[in-house]
């Protein structure tokens, strides 16, 4: 749980920030998700590889992604962790395993399968991981990635964060599937969980998701309902403004334990000593310049 509180103060935090204009990137912020990335990341080893989407502030975090580099990067820095090139959308740290996200829907999945199968093939024992909103299970990539997970069997787990909502439209206006039906229709193993808000159920079903793949029976698919407390970009709110209703909001306030959560005071000063840490540590850094911008592009 601490886990996600930090993740909590390090977005509010960022909304706090953003109206200065230091932050030189739009930012999704990961709200109400945090539950989801911290469950899931809880059962992987560092050599484990995740792939996530342009709302990845969560992922990155929980998969244990460097702070003052991701806000840095946040900042345009040249010590970000994409240099200053990438911003909020383009999020990585090798060293821990997160290979990725893109601002660029569904194009991270592909991505997965490709390191899936190299895992497969190498015999690594790694388990991949590719975390996606309900939005992508539209592109044509997402259901070539299915087929072919299951066509090999690769070590990878297909985690599908469903906040309901792609800006202000509701997939189910716009599918005519239903994604875990359609995901099963491959032969895939499928679980479902309406309790996003709850970081322990999370924890529970991620990790026999996870040990299935760790002994061989893959790949899985699990669809976890979630919640976005912001806008779909920016800091901050559309609820009541459009047809997200305030209601749905208190619904899932009423169950989210970090809304009423009162953890020690060290917690509290651990967190504002980091964030202030790398807050600094943005500031004082450089700007690319313009030779830096040409390098690592190919």
């Amino acid at each position: 749980m601490t886990k996600c509180f930090r993740i909590r103060k390090i977005e509010e935090k960022i909304s706090e920030i953003y109206p200065s204009d230091k932050i030189q990137s739009p930012v999704h912020l990961s709200n109400g998700q945090e539950a989801v990335a911290v469950g899931v990341c809880q059962h992987l080893k560092k050599t484990d590889l995740v792939f996530g989407t342009y709302r990845g502030h969560a992922l990155y975090l929980a998969k244990g992604g460097c702070l003052k580099k991701m806000m840095a990067e946040l900042y345009g820095k040249l010590t970000g962790c994409g240099k200053g090139k990438g911003g909020s959308m383009h999020l990585a740290d090798k060293e821990n395993g997160v290979m990725g996200s893109s601002a660029i829907v569904s194009s991270t999945i592909s991505h997965a399968v490709g390191a899936a199968y190299a895992a497969k093939q190498r015999k690594t024992g790694q388990v991949i991981v590719c975390f996606f909103g309900e939005g992508a299970t539209g592109e044509g990539v997402y259901h070539e990635s299915l087929n072919f997970a299951a066509k090999h069997q690769l070590p990878l787990l297909f985690v599908c964060e469903n906040n309901e909502w792609s800006i202000f439209t509701r997939v189910r206006d716009v599918h005519s599937f239903e994604t875990c039906q359609h995901a099963r229709a491959y032969g895939i193993s499928v679980s479902r969980l309406e309790q996003g808000w709850d970081v322990e159920k999370v924890f529970s079903v991620a990790g026999r998701e996870i040990e299935e793949l760790r002994t061989g029976l893959c790949p899985r698919f699990l669809e976890i309902q979630t919640f976005r407390y912001m806008e779909h970009v920016g800091p901050g709110s559309d609820i009541g403004k459009g047809p997200r209703t305030l209601q749905s909001l208190h619904e899932w306030q009423s169950r989210d334990p970090l809304t009423e959560m009162e953890p020690e005071i060290s917690v509290h000063t651990d967190i504002e000593k980091e964030l202030a840490e790398a807050i600094d540590f943005a500031e004082k850094s450089s700007f690319p310049n313009k030779r830096d911008l040409l390098e690592d592009v190919y």
